[in-house]
């Protein structure tokens, strides 16, 4: 069985995000639909992780293959405490950081622009956010850490640093959303394990 994938948007993000639809559609031209699971995480971290964690202890079997995880923005934070958690490889787009630090001034209402949900942003979910930092990664080579120095949103160098003992990819310009994800998907079906004949011979760029 080839390699199974967890994709975790961000905040105020969804499985509808541009980067959660390219990759959904190229596991789908891969014929291997049925190895990606892309949730809809909830805003609160708690119930989040609950979520993930149900979700990882159904793909995590060796019948199922290697799981990844992939993590965009806070989805990578969550990403590298469940990576931890369970000695699984990830691979972080654009990852926040620390992001319990970040929230000065944010806290009240939030909207999802993706499903239009509001929800209000409050100490509880910034005191959950802390509950999940890494101070220390164990094993650094099961990550693979993508970042642009155009980040609009988080400071690139942030996570520069903190994942320093990672393998780093870093490109000039792009934005927060990672421009030109999906030409980088053989690299990310590379990292997977998932045969190199099934996506050798895709466009990637073309995915949408």
């Amino acid at each position: 069985m080839t390699a199974s994938i967890l994709y975790l948007h961000g905040l105020n993000s969804s499985p509808a995000s541009l980067k959660a639809s390219q990759l959904q559609s190229a596991m789908a031209q891969l014929g291997l639909a049925g190895q990606l699971r892309v949730p809809a995480l909830h805003h609160h971290p708690r119930v989040a992780i609950a979520q993930l964690e149900t979700l990882i202890a159904e793909l995590n079997r060796p019948e199922r293959g290697r799981l990844v995880l992939v993590g965009s923005s806070l989805g990578g934070y969550y990403a590298t405490f469940l990576a931890e958690r369970h000695g699984l490889p990830a691979v972080l787009i654009n990852p926040a950081v620390r992001p319990h630090l970040r929230f000065d001034g944010y806290l009240g209402p939030q909207k999802n622009h993706y499903n239009d949900e509001t929800w209000e942003l409050t100490a509880d979910h910034v005191a959950a956010l802390a509950e999940l930092d890494v101070a220390v990664l164990h094993d650094p080579a099961r990550y693979q850490v993508w970042l642009q120095t155009g980040d609009e949103t988080l400071d690139y160098r942030d996570a520069q640093a903190y994942y320093r003992a990672c393998a780093l990819r870093i490109q000039a310009g792009g934005d927060h959303g990672f421009q030109g994800f999906a030409a980088r998907l053989p690299m990310l079906f590379a990292f997977a394990g998932i045969p190199r004949h099934l996506w050798q011979d895709i466009d990637f760029p073309s995915v949408n």
